[in-house]
């Protein structure tokens, strides 16, 4: 059976190594136990030696002591600040344990340190490529193939930052340069007992649900598959469990229809099965969602976009149905990207000009205002069948968004949220509640969120309802204190479903 890449997939939260195996056998801990014996001992024997130090810290990562080994690589440091190993590794490991602004201290020391060294860039690419900078992590990655042409990590990160930046075509030529024939990565294992083998499924066109903080490296271990580019000849590794990740229908319908095809030989329990989640794209969720009782789902048509860019584009929308204002947007993207308003007709052929793809989307435009004016934008999740309020954003403008809404300089949105968060019965009422049950029974995924406003006459006003919603924690800021624990229980549920369907309780 052919390894594949020696970094993770798109959606995964790993780092490239620079060539070292990952492995995920149990055999491999006891294996690393012994080394980091052998380690302390030539240590001990050379107690100012670099190598057996740097050594020491790998072991101790991959044991999951991370205290430690973040302690070996900065005395490391401390006598060689530029040895390539414990910057690069330092940086993974800060990376892993979500110290994200110290990784892209260190990763940028490496850039700066050894800048001809394609991984060093691939990592920082990797980091920009998920804080969403996109334009910076593209040049990381051309930079790391002007350095190495055929590298495989670096052609796969460039097709990411590509798909963001709207440019399809280029996208495709380097995906395929990055996974042909890489389609499957050891998933890393920091356990103390036997791991659960879980098969982990995530598209190379990006649309992954992050499973960083789902997944718990001391409990799964297994392999990720990149189900697009599988071999149809080679066996599924043995497993438990199998997690789509896969759960954007838009952008990943390729990737999803190659993974239903991967698993019909298997009786493993599937989480959110590649064919529930093809059924959950913004066309399909608007007539899917169509009629419910207390729910309000915007209409969605998808035109070809030289219909929204001539004369007659206004007389077609109308002609379907829409007035003015109305969205456009570039289907296959999140979090406000490619996504405008359009107030008056006369605005659609530029609006239209400055999205990608080669469709757009015309949606009703919902107003979600309250008496005050503010725009509000709920989240919850329904994990196996159980929801759980996730945040509520608050911001004058139509497009809201968590990171953006004015909540951190606002102690009186802060306190709606937390009333929200405490009880959501009480502020979207058990019409709400029920409506959101006759969502997820509609839709059938294990693992999903709703993004949705509220009406004056409390029906739901439904953005969007898909897999892809994520759980962040917060930040470490006194302010967001009354998040946390319900944060935490929607993490602790998903973390619960996935060890209850693997059989372990």
């Amino acid at each position: 059976m052919p390894i594949g890449c020696r970094q993770f997939a798109p959606g995964l939260t790993s780092r490239h190594d620079g060539g070292r195996r990952v492995v995920s056998d149990w055999e491999s801990r006891q294996a690393r136990e012994k080394a980091l014996l052998a380690a302390d001992q030539r240590l001990h024997a050379q107690p100012d030696a670099i190598e057996p130090r740097f050594e020491r810290a790998g072991l101790l990562a991959a044991l999951g002591r991370d205290e430690e080994a973040r302690a070996e690589y900065i005395e490391v440091l401390r006598r060689d600040g530029a040895h390539f190993g414990a910057l690069n590794d330092l940086g993974n490991l800060l990376f892993r344990t979500g110290f994200r602004t110290a990784a892209r201290t260190v990763y940028s020391e490496t850039v700066a340190r050894h800048p001809g060294n394609p991984v060093a860039r691939v990592n920082l690419g990797n980091l920009l490529l998920d804080a969403g900078l996109f334009e910076t992590a593209r040049a990381e990655y051309e930079a790391a193939l002007r350095a190495d042409p055929a590298h495989p990590e670096a052609h796969q990160g460039l097709a990411m930052a590509l798909m963001e930046l709207g440019e399809e075509v280029q996208a495709a030529r380097h995906r395929e340069l990055g996974f042909r024939g890489r389609f499957l990565t050891a998933l890393p294992y920091r356990g103390t007992a036997a791991p659960i083998p879980v098969l982990l499924l995530v598209a190379a066109e990006g649309g992954n649900i992050p499973t960083r903080l789902l997944l718990d490296d001391r409990v799964f271990g297994g392999w990720a598959v990149v189900p697009e580019f599988c071999d149809p000849a080679t066996a599924l590794p043995p497993h438990r469990l199998i997690f789509n990740a896969i759960g954007d229908a838009d952008r990943s319908h390729r990737a999803l229809e190659a993974a239903a095809r991967l698993l019909i030989g298997t009786a493993a329990p599937v989480i959110n099965p590649p064919a529930a989640v093809l059924a959950t794209g913004r066309r399909e969720i608007s007539r899917r969602l169509a009629g419910l009782h207390d729910t309000v789902t915007p209409k969605l048509v998808e035109f070809p976009r030289e219909a929204l860019s001539g004369p007659d584009a206004a007389a077609r929308l109308t002609a379907a149905g829409f007035e003015f204002p109305l969205l456009l947007r570039s289907p296959g993207f999140h979090t406000g990207r490619h996504f405008l308003r359009v107030d008056q007709p006369q605005d659609l052929p530029d609006a239209a000009a400055r999205l990608p793809g080669q469709h757009l989307a015309a949606i009703e435009f919902l107003d979600a205002r309250g008496p005050d004016g503010m725009a509000r934008k709920y989240r919850v999740m329904i994990i196996d069948g159980v929801v759980f309020p996730l945040h509520l954003a608050i911001a004058p403008g139509w497009k809201v968004h968590y990171f953006t809404a004015d909540m951190a300089d606002r102690p009186d949105h802060r306190a709606e949220e937390e009333k929200f968060l405490a009880d959501p019965a009480a502020v979207i009422g058990t019409r709400g509640l029920r409506a959101l049950q006759a969502i997820h029974a509609r839709l059938g995924l294990d693992y999903m969120g709703v993004d949705f406003g509220v009406s004056r006459s409390g029906e739901l006003l439904v953005f969007e309802a898909n897999a892809t919603m994520v759980i962040n924690p917060p930040e470490p800021d006194e302010r967001w204190a009354y998040r946390r624990q319900p944060i935490a229980r929607a993490l602790e549920a998903a973390r619960a479903m996935l060890r209850q369907r693997a059989g372990a309780g």
